[in-house]
């Protein structure tokens, strides 16, 4: 069907205006199957709260990049319907666009062009930014990345970080509804990983939606509000970050130089799969307290270097629901 006249058309919403607790993004069995038969989404039902910062992971393969082509309109679903800051897209892409600031598989630059420079060009590309204030918002955007010392080298000397970080800037060159952004942090040091977290964070303040699809699972924990996982195009689970780490199991952690001892002993006092790898034997939280375990393995004569209960990480929350590691492909 074809995009509705002007005269038609509903108004475009203000920047500022929305139900807090809306969806920015909403997906209901979102498929793209590609010729050949390859399956790369599949019928997905993804939820992306406004205000929140959505992280979105899966192993290679799992059909991210996929999903986000979609959402951005740069590909047609094979089944489903993808809305967009409430508008079906890719019909509703010229209304929607605008407001969303994207950073998808690495900026495209020139690289005979200074960072500043790419930037003004982005910038007069876009028919709804104001000339006027073109050099301001461009001066604006390289301050924030932390890129105003070097807006006058040219991009071609730029280092894969600092490529990351212009690219951000064209995102934040005008206020956004939603930035949807892939792997923001590949190639900045932590110094400067830290820098793109509080920047995101002060965006979600300032009630941007961020959607970021990242490999760093820790990333994810430090900076998310929510996330989803994938796994072979379809979706495994997605809800608030602090829920789908709780849903890892702990692990009791004992350091010893006498695995097998602690092993034995450990079974003998009735914990659940235990496992030994060199020094460190793993097993299910016990019941009983923790000092009554360590009074028990001394009393066998294991050498107790530490013992402790590790809290789940989103890692251990990804891997006990897709059985499988983290690749950074996606």
């Amino acid at each position: 069907m074809d995009e509705p006249s002007a005269t038609q058309r509903e108004p475009a919403p203000r920047r500022d205006q929305g139900d807090a607790t809306a969806s920015v993004i909403a997906t209901r069995g979102l498929t793209k199957r590609y010729r050949g038969g390859q399956l790369a989404v599949d019928g997905l039902d993804l939820t992306v709260p406004a205000g929140s910062v959505f992280g979105f992971l899966g192993p290679n393969g799992s059909g991210k990049t996929t999903t986000i082509r979609m959402l951005m309109g740069l590909i047609e679903p094979t089944a489903g319907t993808a809305r967009v800051l409430g508008r079906p897209m890719p019909r509703s892409a010229r209304t929607v666009l605008p407001q969303v600031g994207a950073l998808i598989e690495g900026p495209a630059l020139y690289g005979f062009l200074s960072g500043r420079d790419n930037l003004l060009r982005y910038d007069a590309a876009d028919p709804t930014a104001d000339p006027r204030t073109r050099r301001t918002r461009v001066a604006a955007a390289l301050d924030r990345v932390g890129l105003a010392a070097a807006a006058g080298k040219k991009a071609r000397a730029y280092s894969l970080g600092m490529k990351q970080r212009l690219g951000l800037a064209a995102a934040l060159l005008q206020p956004r509804r939603l930035l949807v952004l892939d792997e923001p942090t590949n190639g900045l040091d932590p110094q400067g990983m830290r820098e793109i977290r509080t920047l995101i964070r002060e965006l979600a303040a300032d009630g941007t939606t961020v959607f970021l699809s990242s490999h760093l699972l820790d990333e994810i924990e430090q900076v998310c509000t929510h996330a989803a996982v994938m796994a072979q195009g379809r979706l495994v689970v997605q809800g608030a970050v602090s829920e789908l780490a709780a849903g890892a199991r702990d692990r009791l952690a004992v350091t010893t130089p006498d695995a097998a001892e602690a092993t034995r002993v450990l079974k003998e006092l009735g914990v659940g799969d235990v496992t030994a790898d060199g020094d460190r034997v793993t097993g299910e939280p016990p019941e009983r307290d923790l000092a009554e375990v360590t009074a028990a393995l001394v009393a066998a004569g294991v050498r107790v270097r530490g013992l402790t209960v590790e809290r789940a990480s989103l890692e251990d929350a990804f891997v006990a629901l897709t059985g499988e590691g983290f690749d950074v492909a996606g």
